[in-house]
């Protein structure tokens, strides 16, 4: 078989869990019934030992082409062969009660032989579930888990899989529907393909229909948004940050995280991106979440919970995980839940300001809990902290993370001055005034006519790209100017924005091996390119960054210019939120 890239792979999902399907019809991640539940097909992470459904024309590996049904959630693989061409369209319906992926395929022209191999296998890969054949369906049972099979074909067991196989002429079509249930309960309802593919396809047109969008890169921008739409946990209003955990930033390096999780820091800039397109409702669903996942001390915040709030998030590593092309160790759970990133503060409360700004209504109780985030802040701002990289070394005064304590004093000042709320502005505004100066006389390096990562500090980070995108000093400043310069001339060796310089000098995160480009440092430097006037410069690397998305839009965490790969978990909510923004900002 030929290893999938990551790019190769596509999302369906039903706003609770995704899967991601492969250019060879392999579905080789699935979780159920939520983004972050043990999954029933690992083969992403091993091999197939550990879990796949495919689904292919017998004897053909790559599909010719594949793409989503207009604006859709919906993908549509194609194969054409020696002797017709085939279809597979694959989806989840939204959920109203078990938890379903669809497969239907559809004769186009001709005939084509196909093979369908299934093998399920129970948390990560781990169980071999009890199979059996009941009233004519194909019943997968192991633990908690268990899984209903309905196929047009009787699937025959051999070795570690179930296999059949069927020829498709033109025009017809045979349907496949994989349901999970809790498995000390009853045997769910079969459903309708047919009916569920066209509720599918209302349900997304229906939820573009509403948002406005920038004229130029509208089908980028669609995608972007259907992709953080399907990253919403939608029983709750949680974001995660991707549907995936372990996709290496470094292919056979050890920076392999869970990101199934709910970031404060990228669901308030999600619902930002959604809220400038028009959609209010999922600002307060994310609204009522925080407020649900954060009740308690404002002390006790985290910047990560589980999708339904759940705050204990523990790291394991699963051993026996070959890893994502040996990519070790496989996590899950993740330890950062427990650092200091004083950044997620100016993060949440510029979301609440920008969503009442944009016209989300007015709740006193979330009022309320601002300000109890504020008299911490007001009590932490000057505290070393992990930073928005989420360093495993040593805490340390990160500019980044002051610019964005003052982004949260200030929006709070600006609530107070434009929206009508009460509190305590006189302080406040002595507080923003009081980390702006330490900022602009600690966190800037005089000789080089640049901001550093952190006080003291020589190095850059990408980070300081966000001072006049949140508006900490204006574009023409010439310490944002010569910022700007300093990482297109330091931290861009292969066209692509590096978070910070990785050497034995810089140990600042306290990991060891390399990373690719984070891509959404790239579309920080588009969109800061557009304030300082440089426009013509920033279309160019934002249509560089187009280029770099697979054949169905989606993108990676970061890129790997040498080996012109996609790397990290994906698709990423953080990289298609600042695809989305720096699209705004050129239009």
């Amino acid at each position: 078989m030929v290893p999938m890239r990551i790019e190769d792979y596509a999302l369906i999902g039903d706003t609770q869990s995704a899967a991601l399907v492969g250019r060879d019809g392999s579905i080789d991640w699935l979780c159920l019934p939520r983004f972050d539940s043990p999954s029933c097909f690992a083969k992403l992470l091993g091999d197939e030992s550990n879990g796949f459904w495919r689904l292919a024309p017998t004897g053909h590996q790559m599909a010719t082409r594949r793409a989503y049904s207009n604006d859709t959630l919906i993908l549509e693989t194609v194969w054409e062969t020696s002797t017709g061409t085939v279809k597979v369209i694959d989806f989840m319906p939204p959920r109203h009660a078990n938890p379903a992926l669809v497969r239907i395929v559809e004769g186009v022209s001709g005939t084509v032989d196909m093979t369908a191999e299934i093998s399920i296998r129970f948390d990560y890969g781990r169980i071999v579930p009890w199979a059996r054949r009941f009233d004519g369906r194909l019943h997968a049972i192991g633990g908690p888990d268990s899984v209903w099979i309905d196929a047009p074909l009787r699937l025959e067991g051999s070795g570690d899989r179930h296999t059949g196989t069927f020829t498709i002429a033109s025009g017809q079509r045979r349907s496949f529907v994989f349901t999970w249930h809790p498995s000390h309960q009853p045997q769910p309802y079969g459903i309708d393909a047919g009916e569920q593919l066209a509720k599918t396809s209302l349900f997304w047109e229906e939820w573009v229909s509403r948002c406005w969008l920038p004229s130029p890169c509208r089908a980028a921008v669609v995608r972007s948004l259907i992709t953080l739409k399907a990253l919403t946990y939608s029983p709750t209003g949680g974001i995660v940050a991707a549907p995936t955990t372990s996709l290496p930033e470094h292919l056979g390096g050890a920076r392999n995280w869970d990101y199934r999780y709910c970031w404060l820091r990228d669901a308030a800039m999600t619902l930002d991106a959604l809220t400038e397109s028009g959609y209010i409702t999922e600002a307060g669903a994310w609204l009522d979440w925080l407020l649900r996942a954060i009740a308690g001390r404002p002390e006790d915040l985290q910047i990560m919970y589980g999708v339904a709030g759940e705050r204990r998030l523990p790291e394991q590593a699963l051993d026996w995980l070959a890893g994502y092309e040996g990519s070790r160790p496989v996590r899950i759970g993740n330890g950062a839940a427990g650092q200091l990133q004083l950044d997620v503060y100016g993060e949440v409360l510029n979301c609440f300001y920008r969503a009442r700004k944009l016209g989300m209504p007015p709740y006193d109780y979330a009022w309320s809990t601002v300000c109890r985030l504020m008299d911490f802040l007001e009590r932490s701002w000057d505290q070393p902290d992990e930073g928005l990289w989420e360093v495993r070394g040593p805490r340390r005064h990160f500019v980044h993370s002051k610019v964005m304590a003052w982004v949260a004093a200030d929006r709070q000042v600006r609530a107070i001055e434009e929206l009508g709320h009460t509190g305590p502005l006189d302080r406040w505004r002595a507080m923003r005034d009081r980390i702006h100066a330490e900022v602009c006389g600690k966190g800037f390096d005089p000789d080089r006519g640049t901001f550093t990562q952190s006080y003291g500090s020589r190095e850059l980070d990408a980070a300081l790209l966000l001072i006049p995108i949140v508006g900490f000093l204006p574009p023409e400043d010439p310490r944002v100017i010569g910022t700007i310069d300093a990482i297109e001339r330091e931290l861009m060796p292969d066209g692509f924005v590096l978070r910070y310089p990785m050497s034995e000098i810089n140990d600042v995160d306290g990991l060891p091996g390399a990373e690719g480009a984070f891509l959404a440092c790239s579309f920080w430097l588009a969109e800061a390119l557009v304030l300082i006037g440089r426009k013509s410069e920033a279309m160019d690397l934002f249509e560089r960054l187009l280029a770099l998305t697979n054949d169905v839009g989606l993108l990676a965490e970061e890129y790997d210019p040498v080996r012109a790969r996609q790397m990290g978990n994906f698709p990423q909510a953080f990289t298609h939120i600042h695809l989305i923004r720096t699209a705004q900002a050129l239009s």
